[in-house]
C-alpha cells in the first residue's frame, strides 16, 4: 500500500523556509508509529530539512534527487520521477509513505490508496500546500478523530481513501 502522510494547517498549508508549521509531538508520534520499518518517499528538501540532513532511522528512505551529482548516504538515491514511481511500487508491499514535500505530494497523489491527514485548526503562515483534498471528489474521508490538543493548537487525526487510484505503470 501507497500513502500520504502530512500535517496541514486550515488553508491546507504544510510548510515555510523548509520546515514544519507546527511543533507538534502528538503528531510527530503517529508520524512515527504510522512509518516506522516501512519505506518513506520524498524529495531532496525534505531529507535536508531532517535533523543533521540524515535520513530517518528504522525506515527505508527513499529520496528524489533531480541532480545527478547529489547522492546521499544511507539512503536510495533516485533522480528520475519515474524511477522514483517504480521504486515506490517496488517497496509497496512493506507499504510506503510519502512524506513530502510539496511537490512530491501533488505528483503521487493520483497514485496513493490513502493520505494520513493531521489537520490543525490554525493558519500556519504557509508559503507551501497541499491540494485541498476536501475538495477532490475521488477521496474520501472514511475517518476523523476527535479534536485534542497539542502544544496549544487543536489537532484532528484524519484518513482520506483513494476511491480512484491509478496504477505505477
Amino acid at each position: 500500500m501507497i500513502y500520504s502522510i502530512l500535517c496541514v494547517d486550515k488553508k491546507f498549508g504544510i510548510g515555510k523556509k523548509n520546515d514544519l508549521l507546527f511543533h507538534l509531538p502528538e503528531d510527530m508520534k503517529f508520524f512515527r508509529e504510522k512509518t516506522k520499518g516501512h519505506a518513506v518517499a520524498m524529495g531532496e528538501n525534505t531529507l535536508l530539512s531532517f535533523p543533521g540532513q540524515k535520513p530517518l532511522p528504522k525506515r527505508t528512505n527513499i529520496v528524489l534527487s533531480q541532480d545527478k551529482s547529489h547522492n546521499y548516504e544511507g539512503v536510495v538515491n533516485v533522480h528520475d520521477f519515474k524511477e522514483f514511481l517504480r521504486l515506490i511500487k517496488e517497496h509497496s508491499k512493506e507499504d510506503v509513505f510519502v512524506i513530502g514535500g510539496a511537490s512530491i505530494y501533488h505528483q503521487t497523489l493520483p497514485y496513493v490508496d490513502g493520505v494520513y491527514l493531521t489537520k490543525v485548526d490554525a493558519d500556519g503562515g504557509a508559503e507551501l500546500f497541499f491540494d485541498n483534498i476536501d475538495q477532490i471528489e475521488t477521496f474520501e474521508c472514511l475517518s476523523e478523530s476527535k479534536p485534542i490538543e497539542d502544544n496549544g493548537y487543536k489537532i484532528r487525526f484524519c484518513y482520506y481513501k483513494n476511491n480512484a487510484k491509478k496504477d505505477i505503470e
